[in-house]
């Protein structure tokens, strides 16, 4: 099975209405398509900034299960 890669976007938008939204995060394998996920919610608004929102842990270091029973269980 082929895995994609998801990246998670920030951006802060004006919506039609003229409301700003601050700290949206879309996930997506590319700007672009986080950026046409967002058209798709929120259409007729201006981005007025967007960025790759770094993750707050990886989840794909390859922890097996074992590995966060031990972390766990050994209490450090």
């Amino acid at each position: 099975m082929l895995q994609t890669s998801l990246t998670k976007h920030g951006f802060r938008i004006r919506t039609r209405s003229g409301v700003i939204v601050d700290n949206l995060q879309i996930y997506g394998r590319d700007a672009q398509e986080a950026e046409q996920k967002l058209m798709r919610m929120y259409p007729g608004c201006t981005v007025m900034d967007s960025r790759v929102v770094a993750p707050a842990c990886n989840a794909n270091a390859g922890s097996s299960f074992e590995d966060v029973v031990d972390l766990l269980t050994t209490g450090s």
